[in-house]
């Protein structure tokens, strides 16, 4: 009877130990994803870091790294390459990127799959109010700041002022968005283009200091035949009093923020990540993050999309009633 007592008692000890492994050192290992975002100032920026800290803080056994980016095309190049997992790209960028079109760069980018539309990201060139600039023709042999390079921003600055010939007569700065407030601030250039949601954190920084204005690019862009070649972009009107001092609603065009991954990325983890940030409350919360955030919801989630999207994200928004065409 002693014997099989202590039978008895070795199988309660074993059961016991597996049934705390899962809270002890033999749990399973912690899943790390790198989230590649935008540069400091950058909407992009805001975005990554958001998403990247409700899912480490939210989901199960993963752990998401922000990461400072250029932009949109590194984010590209790091997520194709597998240096990164997540990332956010312009969907121009993404459509460009898969057929070997980004400018000098024919590489084809098909690693990189879509996720969620995010939000709209206008183009913005901005000047101080008492330039005698009117128009983007006037930029020429001026100074003018679009963005680091490897960006979305920069990207689409060289379409649009390449279309109008005036790319070669400008004198590009490559430089983040914050510094180029405070260039702009300073009088050291002459034209601010940012690519981005608006109301942005870098034209406020620069509006706070100096009166600016923003200029029409929608006009220049639809009469040279920009929008014919780069059909991605859309009409948009940046909003009046938007920032401190302009009053008028100024013309411009956007491309949309897109939310990708890497096709090494598992379906489930995509599914996941998905399930947690259009959730009611990570949409909250993103928009606390960034107000921009407000255009995320589930009835928008495949907006801007014209690439694959992640198996992961099909499941997903199929199973809230969307269609996915995109590479279907």
């Amino acid at each position: 009877m002693l014997i099989q007592g202590q039978k008895f008692f070795t199988v309660v000890l074993i059961g016991a130990v597996f049934a705390l492994a899962p809270h002890s050192g033999l749990s399973a290992p912690i899943q790390k994803l790198a989230f590649t975002g935008g540069p400091n100032g950058g909407t992009f920026q805001y975005f990554s870091n958001g998403i990247a800290t409700r899912l480490s803080q939210l989901e199960e056994g993963l752990e998401v790294v922000n990461l400072p980016s250029a932009g949109s095309v590194e984010n590209i190049r790091r997520i194709n390459s597998g240096e990164a997992d997540f990332g956010i790209a312009y969907s121009g960028d993404i459509y460009l990127a898969r057929q070997g079109l980004l400018t000098n760069d024919q590489q084809k980018y098909q690693n990189v799959l879509a996720l969620a539309y995010l939000y709209g990201a206008p183009v913005q060139l901005v000047v101080l109010a008492d330039t005698p600039i009117e128009s983007v023709y006037d930029l020429a042999g001026k100074k003018i700041t679009v963005g680091g390079a490897g960006s979305g921003s920069a990207a689409t600055a060289e379409r649009f002022f390449t279309t109008l010939g005036l790319w070669d007569k400008l004198n590009i700065e490559y430089i983040g968005y914050s510094k180029a407030a405070t260039a702009l601030i300073e009088r050291q250039i002459d034209a601010m283009w940012i690519m981005a949601g608006y109301p942005t954190a870098a034209v406020l920084q620069a509006a706070a200091r100096q009166r600016v204005r923003l200029m029409d690019v929608w006009n220049p862009a639809l009469e040279s035949g920009f929008l014919k070649r780069f059909p991605f972009y859309s009409k948009i009107t940046v909003s009046g009093k938007s920032y401190p001092n302009v009053s008028e609603p100024t013309a411009s065009f956007q491309d949309s923020a897109i939310w990708v991954a890497g096709k090494q990325i598992d379906q489930n983890t995509v599914y996941a990540a998905l399930s947690n940030i259009f959730a009611p409350d990570g949409l909250d919360y993103m928009a606390k993050v960034k107000k921009t955030a407000r255009e995320m919801s589930i009835k928008t989630g495949m907006n801007g999309i014209v690439t694959p999207v992640h198996p992961g994200a099909k499941k997903f928004w199929r199973n809230r009633g969307l269609t996915i065409s995109p590479g279907d």
